[in-house]
């Protein structure tokens, strides 16, 4: 019984979530909202989530605090070191043959991947005429991508990343250090469009030519999978790129039929031609 209660609990509390704060989390993943909110009930002092409800819906300050805990927050630059090279290799060769770029990156969290994009990008002389799209839900965590500011203690793993990802540069060329802290370039930044986006319920805003939404589907139940995956569709040119986390897949989705594997071991997809 009291697992039951905790469910409904759980449904009453993303309706209101969505009805009041416009935030939809009604499409997320059973076992990964738990945990979540779970953490969020002992953050927040309430032994019951219809506590956590009455305090979401009448104090202004909570529900900022809790999106902390609904979005995901955990990433690193060049994480999967081969999903980039295999970007580097193979699909920027075909990126070349166009005057110019537009790049989708869909959950960007707190910029590591968006940074590490453009990185790749500077490197491969694509970047001046790129422009990335970061797009989040949380707009505390767009404040700190913007700012592209990260702990010191985390940048020798994102230089162990970079290096194999097969870098052309030393990524210390792209920062400055001090007070335990690492600035990443403002001249990166230049090419970047911030901006807040639901994958849940907002729609395409730019025709791109590489979508990448990593590790973010895999919080999604299968309905909001297959929605995420038609937007990544429709907002990709023919023969554009897409390009997924490890465990996630294309595979019996309603847009399969769109795309082709390019790199099936780093889960990059082509859009078919037709």
């Amino acid at each position: 019984m009291p697992n039951k209660i905790f469910d409904i609990e759980l449904r009453l509390l993303v309706d209101a979530i969505y009805l009041k704060y416009h935030f939809d989390f009604r499409g997320y993943a059973d076992a990964s909202l738990k945990r979540r909110l779970t953490a969020a009930m002992l953050r927040f002092g309430c032994a019951t989530l219809s506590q956590l409800q009455d305090k979401v819906l009448h104090g202004a300050a909570v529900f900022p605090a809790l999106l902390d805990y609904l979005t995901v927050q955990v990433s690193e630059m060049f994480r999967d070191p081969a999903y980039f090279r295999s970007l580097r290799n193979e699909v920027v060769p075909l990126l070349r043959t166009y005057p110019s770029l537009k790049i989708w990156v869909a959950g960007c969290s707190a910029g590591e991947e968006v940074y590490s994009l453009a990185i790749l990008l500077r490197e491969e002389g694509l970047l001046e005429r790129t422009v990335i799209y970061a797009t989040d839900i949380n707009p505390h965590a767009l404040k700190r991508a913007e700012a592209g500011v990260y702990d010191l203690e985390r940048i020798a793993g994102f230089t162990t990343n970079h290096q194999n990802s097969g870098a052309h540069s030393s990524l210390s060329d792209y920062y400055t250090a001090a007070y335990g802290r690492a600035v990443f370039d403002k001249s990166l930044r230049k090419q970047i469009v911030f901006s807040d986006h639901s994958l849940a319920t907002d729609s395409v805003f730019a025709e791109v030519h590489l979508v990448s939404c990593r590790n973010v589907l895999i919080y999604f139940d299968r309905t909001l999978q297959d929605r995420a995956l038609g937007l990544f569709s429709s907002a990709l040119c023919r023969k554009g790129f897409l390009g997924l986390g490890s465990k996630e897949s294309i595979r019996f989705s309603s847009s399969a039929d769109a795309f082709d594997e390019f790199v099936r071991e780093d889960r990059i997809f082509q859009k078919k031609a037709a």
